[in-house]
């Protein structure tokens, strides 16, 4: 019987670029949510990290919640990237090895796309959820309660194990069509005192208010958050919650949380034009004053410039693009499905409110060479975002990088230490540079790109938010921590 199911993140460490980075896990909160509203099985939930528990105290805890399920699983990449199922791995083989008895199930980002490996390479892992998990873990509650008369093989979404340890892969499970049905996260199950966003913003929460993407990037992680049978249509079906849900999130956040700042880290949080004017004019009215930050595509905050005003006086106060190339043939061969001049526009725009630019970078891709990678960096300076956020090519199960990657016998899946797959150490070579030159170059952009006297000028001197000012301190701050995982190239085990 499954009485209580427990939601775990084990100790992690956030990127280094972050400084000290934390907030509550939204796969786990929702879930949690949906298992107490259908009355299916009590829920708790442990977040190690924001508690500053090591895997000791991580486990005495588990021992005394005295759970029958343990789930593991995450929708975000900013988590620490792939490294983060590496930590998830331990957490469960050790509860399975001190507690056999326990159910244990992992799920969403890099467990869906890697759904075979991870079952096979990790014994103690009992099932694994594809995709969107809600459903699948309703029926696999009622299953094994004997509410659901239906072999587990048979559960569409769910891989499982026979009684030979044979690995099953049950049918497809449809996305949920409409997000606004499922119930508001229960932020009541976590320390949401304890979360901070780059060393400064507190109190500090993460949101996801949509699903899928618009975009095809052939990078992405978001192609491991899916069913790899029908990944290239589910991850770009885009759903969102209505406006008036999410400012009724943060309302809650404000009121009962005293949370004041939030990133909302959908792909692209400005998607439905007409959904983001509701959303700021209901917060506007109801005078929520939590300040928050989003992620959008530089061909959307264009079409947008005209309530940028608006998404001001609502709270924005930082906004991200991607740069990710240098030119807009590499942007196309990307899947990205904008242009330079777009991008450069859209930090101009957001300059012009007073709202502060995050551009991320790439480094490592496939046609790389020094004079691309020292161009991107040429064209980044010129585009002037305010935060330079670069990240090293890594693969992600399901994609196209990662197909192209074993193909070309850069790595082999079963070896991979994941925890250095973590988007700040270099994983790969490119087709013309090695993986030392590939972190030398990447620490070269980084410091080069910081080191411009008359940029940290402008920021501070700016009217942007003091939040702005102090995200560039943090990421100033933790340039040498960087720099050092550039020059440790990943391992094999």
């Amino acid at each position: 019987m499954i009485k209580k199911v427990l939601f775990l993140t084990p100790p992690l460490k956030a990127w280094d670029s972050h400084g000290n980075h934390s907030a509550c896990n939204q796969m786990h909160a929702q879930l949690a949510a949906y298992l107490r509203e259908k009355k299916l099985a009590d829920v708790d939930a442990l977040d190690s990290r924001a508690l500053e528990l090591d895997w000791d105290g991580m486990l005495a805890y588990v021992k005394k919640s005295h759970p029958a399920m343990v789930f593991v699983g995450e929708l975000l990449h900013s988590t620490c990237g792939a490294a983060v199922i590496g930590f998830f791995n331990d957490g469960l083989r050790m509860i399975k090895e001190a507690m056999p008895h326990v159910k244990t199930v992992a799920g969403g980002l890099w467990y869906s796309g890697d759904y075979e490996r991870q079952m096979r390479l990790n014994p103690t892992i009992d099932y694994i959820m594809l995709g969107e998990a809600e459903l699948t873990m309703e029926d696999l509650v009622k299953s094994l309660n004997g509410l659901l008369k239906v072999e587990e093989r048979n559960i569409p979404g769910l891989v499982s194990r026979s009684k030979d340890g044979t690995i099953v892969l049950g049918p497809h499970r449809d996305l949920i069509p409409d997000l606004n049905v499922l119930p508001m996260p229960a932020y009541d199950l976590f320390p949401m005192d304890k979360y901070v966003g780059h060393t400064y913003w507190k109190p500090f929460a993460e949101l996801m208010t949509s699903r899928g993407c618009p975009g095809k990037c052939h990078f992405c992680y978001e192609w491991a958050l899916y069913d790899s049978r029908t990944a290239a249509k589910d991850f770009t079906s885009w759903r969102g919650l209505k406006g008036k849900r999410i400012v009724d999130e943060l309302d809650i956040l404000e009121k009962q949380y005293g949370i004041n700042t939030v990133v909302f880290q959908d792909d692209a949080f400005n998607t439905d034009t007409q959904a983001m004017i509701e959303f700021c004019e209901e917060k506007l009215k109801r005078g929520n004053k939590i300040e928050w930050v989003c992620l959008g595509r530089a061909d959307q905050w264009i079409s947008q410039h005209s309530i940028l005003p608006l998404m001001k006086k609502a709270g924005l106060f930082l906004a991200l693009t991607g740069v990710e190339v240098e030119d807009d043939m590499s942007l196309h061969k990307s899947g990205k499905g904008v242009t330079i001049a777009q991008i450069k526009k859209t930090v101009d725009i957001l300059r012009e409110n007073d709202i502060g630019s995050v551009g991320t970078v790439l480094v490592g891709l496939k046609e790389d060479t020094e004079a691309k990678i020292k161009e991107r960096l040429r064209v980044a300076d010129e585009i002037d975002a305010d935060i330079f956020a670069l990240d090293y090519l890594t693969p992600v199960p399901n994609s196209p990088d990662w197909r192209y990657g074993i193909q070309k016998g850069w790595f082999d899946p079963d070896k991979i230490d994941l925890k250095t797959w973590d988007f700040q150490h270099p994983v790969i070579p490119t087709d013309f540079l090695t993986v030392e030159e590939v972190g030398r170059l990447g620490a070269w952009c980084m410091r080069e790109y910081y080191s411009k006297p008359e940029r940290i000028h402008r920021i501070m001197e700016s009217n942007y938010n003091i939040k702005v000012k102090l995200c560039v301190r943090d990421f100033m701050n933790n340039i040498s921590k960087w720099e050092a995982n550039s020059r440790t190239p990943a391992t094999v085990k």
